[in-house]
């Protein structure tokens, strides 16, 4: 089997510090590999991956002369004779080998626009161009006008230490994007509210409307009981995630997956998420952590944090979210749709 994968230019793969997508992919690389799979990877030219690289032309996915040079090489490629492509870019890019046979999976991490894939199924060859979601919040989205399935993302649970018990005045964990929608703010409050340190590790976006959040309504609580250590790499963080009490998913937006929750619960550390987006697919209340509608019940949660097994918890991710599980699932669904193909030829 000969899989093209490919990601947004933006990143390399796997990223050092932000780059949820990025993740996955290098994850699904090595778990194809190690079945045999012959796989080639478009993406950032600094990339270091164990298959073989082709760069991007455009550094962006943003841009009229980046999406024209984007679109040109990955239709070059195509003519490499490769049974299926496998894209988490921009559907865009696709557009020139949309009328061909081969398979053609797109994935969706984010939100996606029902407007382009109505118009990518119009020009594309019957059967041959499938979606997939990351959870069942995205993939009800794009069923009301293409097939789609949910795979959810995961992560090497290897990579991840597991810790069966932390001390009664271990620190609360926010790790993600410094920005409103995070809800950065909110993880705050409920330390403060509930008497307990928090630790926020994550970058600070470069718009400056993320700074000027930061500076209003961060950096004022920082000091003792909260303290803010910046982005942090893999290493830093499993040792923040697995000394954590709890990790808060206090979120203002439908966040579309949320890999740093599976990362957690790899660790042991139960997570109290609002109810939005792909929270309540991925934790099971009084199980691995609390779904909460508001946040008066995340601060009733996080008093009932020693109720909820730290084994159940990697239990969960290693059942529901592991690489064997994510790559298992993909391998499916790509034999399906080759054969599918063969069928038609």
């Amino acid at each position: 089997m000969r899989i093209l994968l490919t990601v947004d230019p933006e990143i390399p793969v796997p990223p050092t510090h932000y780059g949820g997508i990025e993740r996955i992919v290098d994850m699904l690389i090595h778990g194809l590999i190690e079945k045999g799979v012959q796989v080639t990877l478009i993406a950032n030219p600094n990339s270091n991956v164990s298959c073989e690289l082709i760069p991007w032309r455009g550094s962006s996915s943003r841009g009229t002369v980046n999406n024209i040079q984007n679109t040109y090489l990955l239709t070059k490629s195509y003519f490499r004779k490769y049974d299926l492509i496998h894209s988490f870019s921009r559907l865009l890019y696709l557009t020139p080998i949309l009328p061909f046979s081969i398979p053609k999976i797109m994935s969706y991490q984010r939100e996606p626009s029902l407007y382009q894939i109505k118009k990518s199924i119009l020009i594309s060859k019957k059967g041959s161009l499938f979606f997939t979601g990351c959870s069942d919040y995205i993939t009800n989205k794009i069923k009301t006008v293409a097939p789609a399935t949910t795979i959810y993302n995961g992560v090497d649970i290897a990579r991840f230490k597991f810790s069966d018990r932390v001390s009664s005045n271990a620190p609360l964990v926010f790790l993600g994007r410094i920005e409103y929608i995070k809800g950065v703010h909110v993880a705050i409050d409920i330390a403060l509210k509930t008497g307990r340190k928090l630790i926020i590790a994550g970058n600070i976006p470069p718009e400056e409307k993320h700074q000027s959040y930061f500076n209003a309504e961060v950096k004022p609580y920082l000091g003792e009981q909260i303290q803010y250590v910046g982005p942090v790499n893999d290493s830093e963080k499993n040792d923040i995630l697995r000394n954590a009490y709890a990790f808060l998913m206090p979120i203002l937006w439908n966040e579309p997956f949320g890999i740093v929750m599976i990362e957690a619960l790899a660790c042991g550390t139960p997570v109290i998420g609002f109810n939005r987006g792909a929270v309540p697919e991925i934790v099971q209340n009084g199980i691995n952590g609390f779904v909460c509608n508001d946040i008066y019940e995340a601060y009733e949660a996080v008093m009932r944090v020693p109720d909820v097994s730290r084994a159940n918890c990697r239990k969960i991710a290693e059942h529901r979210f592991s690489q064997s599980v994510i790559v298992k699932n993909y391998m499916t669904l790509y034999e399906k749709h080759i054969n599918k193909n063969l069928n038609y030829d």
